[in-house]
């Protein structure tokens, strides 16, 4: 695979056609693919990742505003668990982004939650791609399809409260007891490094979580613990 696949496809599936490809090329750049291709003509993707994040946030954030007039304390809620790597990586997935990827043989190995978080990563960098590319507008349609869609399911299943929260108050409620957490595994290199947390009980380890930060797996571990023990 080399940085002049046809892209087309993916163009197809995200409803939008570049003016100038080498933007979605790089978008789809992995710093590690670089790293094993020297002589490739475009940058890694994280530069662009660092703008989509930006823009996707401004994109949520003002259709929140404008289509809510709840306290701005839940709005910061739904729009955290609208923008957070567990659903931009399944969107991802969803439009076949891993088939476009340019990785090093060894992430394209990797299928696992490191995986989803490089994917998680594309999406904002893709979308960053399509800003410099054509502005805000398109990626107004483009978030409005693909995940603002989401937004109803989030607000009537609670999926916006923070599992950390909800767990500890469950845990003081059932056990009298205030979970802990400790780092069971970390791996990768320092700018791009993944861990996983557990959550206990006294010395009981009752949930664990991977996360690209340390936050981000207490949050799946304390979901985790949730789910086990039925609370």
């Amino acid at each position: 695979m080399n940085g002049q696949k046809d892209i087309s496809g993916l163009e197809n599936k995200i409803g939008f056609s570049f003016k100038d490809k080498r933007n979605l090329y790089q978008a789809l750049t992995h710093r590690s693919y670089l790293n094993e291709n020297p002589s490739h003509p475009y940058e890694h993707n994280e530069r662009l990742e660092f703008l989509g994040d930006a823009v996707l946030e401004l994109v949520v954030t003002e259709y929140l505003y404008t289509h809510y007039h709840n306290p701005e304390g839940e709005l910061t809620s739904w729009r955290a668990a609208l923008v957070n790597a567990n659903i931009l990586g399944e969107i991802a997935d969803q439009l076949g982004v891993s088939d476009y990827l340019l990785l090093s043989r060894g992430e394209q190995k990797d299928s696992g939650r490191a995986r989803h978080y490089i994917l998680a990563n594309a999406f904002e960098s893709i979308v960053g791609a399509m800003y410099i590319d054509s502005g805000i507008n398109p990626i107004k349609t483009f978030i409005g399809e693909k995940l603002l869609n989401r937004l109803p399911e989030i607000i009537n299943q609670k999926l916006y409260k923070d599992p950390k929260s909800s767990f500890q108050e469950a845990a003081q409620e059932h056990r009298g007891i205030t979970p802990s957490y400790k780092v069971i595994d970390e791996w990768g290199p320092d700018h791009s490094k993944y861990f996983k947390m557990g959550v206990y009980l006294d010395d009981e380890l009752v949930g664990a979580g991977e996360g690209a930060s340390k936050q981000d797996a207490q949050q799946e571990a304390a979901r985790q613990a949730m789910k086990k023990l039925a609370w």
